[in-house]
């Protein structure tokens, strides 16, 4: 499975991103997905969507998308919200649900900062793909592809350009 991942879209994604996205088999959002609820359904019609809704994200998306999503994909068991954090400075409720839960992957966004890091600790490998869109503090738009392919991870690619 080739996935996309990205966050913090607030309302816009552009052809560089999406254009690094189409070979993609499935694109993960992890919130603040933005605009309303037919940027969304545009959205959703480019790839399998999975989705969370982030704190910035009215009710016509929260409709469509969770706040966490717990789903299993290629043998690896994925946890998804909007605001996570990372290894040593986790929100608490996730914190909590990654315990719960034991995922293999742990995606999240918020930070507009694109991070990948292994916590050996909690044995999860925590994936924020930064920011897509072009609202916030961020210089760089970002966002992550990869392959999971028998329980393992692939392949990962970064996406950068200027905002």
């Amino acid at each position: 499975m080739y996935i996309g991942l990205i966050s913090d879209t607030h309302g816009v994604l552009e052809k560089d991103i999406l254009d690094f996205l189409s070979p993609v088999d499935q694109v993960w959002h992890a919130g603040d997905i933005g605009g309303d609820a037919e940027f969304y359904s545009r959205l959703a019609t480019l790839k399998n969507l999975v989705a969370v809704y982030g704190n910035a994200d009215g009710y016509d998306v929260r409709d469509y998308c969770p706040r966490y999503q717990y789903f299993e994909c290629e043998g690896m068991r994925v946890l998804m919200t909007h605001i996570g954090g990372y290894p040593g400075r986790y929100a608490p409720e996730a914190l909590a649900k990654i315990k719960a839960y034991k995922p293999d992957i742990f995606v999240c966004g918020h930070s507009h900062i694109l991070r990948v890091v292994n916590d050996a600790k909690l044995g999860v490998l925590v994936l924020n793909p930064g920011a897509a869109g072009r609202q916030g503090f961020h210089l760089v738009r970002t966002a992550l592809r990869f392959k999971i392919e028998d329980g393992q991870i692939k392949e990962m690619e970064v996406y950068e350009a200027p905002k």
